[in-house]
This record gives structure tokens, sequence and C-alpha cells, in this order.
């Protein structure tokens, strides 16, 4: 038996067919299609952010995201950075006694790298170790080069032993510098 069309019989042969959805039922099969759109445009958007950053990135393998030791993450931040000279020559303030001796290290303290002029400057606890190390110093320049590599010092400026410091009191005008502020 036919039916008109727009007409549905529910009649005893219709129990294979399922209804049409209407209201409720129609505001989910909306509402799961926005989600499936939705879904697409996402995972369009993260493979467009994937494509960006050179491909899927899916964890197996290290890439720069990856956690570091702290030793070669220092490392990495020094050649990063260019600091390898001044971190050489800080190596070599804290070996300085393996260095030029224990005896030299004793009377001899080296004070701060000039890396634009490639100057090492060295401060003595007495005149007659100035006088030492300045003998010493074109040796002591070719022992450091080596162990840093050639170039990285030029000279060693040394410093004799500093005066007293400066007292400050209540007879001290601001600003004197004592009494060796009138000598040129």
């Amino acid at each position: 038996m036919s039916t008109p069309a727009g007409h549905r019989d529910h009649g005893p042969g219709d129990k294979g067919k399922t209804p049409e959805p209407s209201g409720v039922d129609l505001a989910r099969v909306a509402l799961r299609a926005a989600k499936e759109q939705a879904r697409a445009r996402g995972a369009a958007a993260q493979q467009k952010k994937q494509a960006r950053r050179g491909g899927l990135r899916s964890g197996a393998r290290a890439d720069g995201r990856d956690p570091l030791p702290l030793g070669a993450a220092i490392n990495r931040l020094i050649t990063e950075r260019g600091w390898e000279t001044p971190a050489a020559v800080g190596g070599v303030m804290g070996r300085w006694p393996q260095i030029v001796g224990d005896q030299l290290a004793l009377h001899c303290e080296p004070q701060k790298y000039d890396e634009d002029a490639r100057v090492l400057t060295v401060q003595c606890d007495s005149t007659a170790w100035a006088t030492q190390l300045r003998m010493l110093a074109p040796t002591l320049v070719a022992r450091l080069n080596d162990d840093l590599g050639q170039g990285t010092v030029k000279s060693i400026k040394v410093l004799g032993p500093g005066g007293p410091g400066r007292r400050y009191g209540p007879l001290r005008a601001p600003g004197s510098t004592g009494p060796g502020d009138t000598y040129g």
C-alpha cells in the first residue's frame, strides 16, 4: 500500500524504519555536528602549527624542549652567549695554585681579566713578590695560553701591595683622600 508524500504510515509494516528526529533529538544532532566541525578546525590549526615548527613532535626523540643536566645547560648557555673565554679565565682563577705553584699563589692573587685587552690583573702582597711575578710574567703568559688557547692572555698587569685603607672619622673632610691628595 502506498502512502502520499509527506504522510507517514505507522502501521505494522513500518517496524524497521526509524522516525525522523524532531525537537530535542534535532538539537542533539546539530550539537554533535557542531562539535565535529570544531574538532576538525582544531586539528587543522594544530597541523598548521606543527608544520611551522618543523613537523610532528612525538616526544620519542630528543629536541630542544627536553630537560638537560645542569652542566650541559650551563655549557650550552656559555656557548650561545659567547662566554667561553671569560669562563675559561674564571676557571684559571679557581685553579691558580695549580697553575703558578703554591708559593706564588700564597702571595699573588688574580683580580680581574679584561677580555678586550686580554690582560690578566694580579695583585701581590709585597713589592718583592710583585717584582718576582713581573720577571715570571712571560713564562706565565705562555703557560696560561697553553691551558686556555693561544692569544687568550697577552700580558699580565702586576699590582703591588695596596696602601692602608682609608679611614673615615670626625676629623676628615668629605671627599678628602687623606694626606696623599696633594701629591701629583
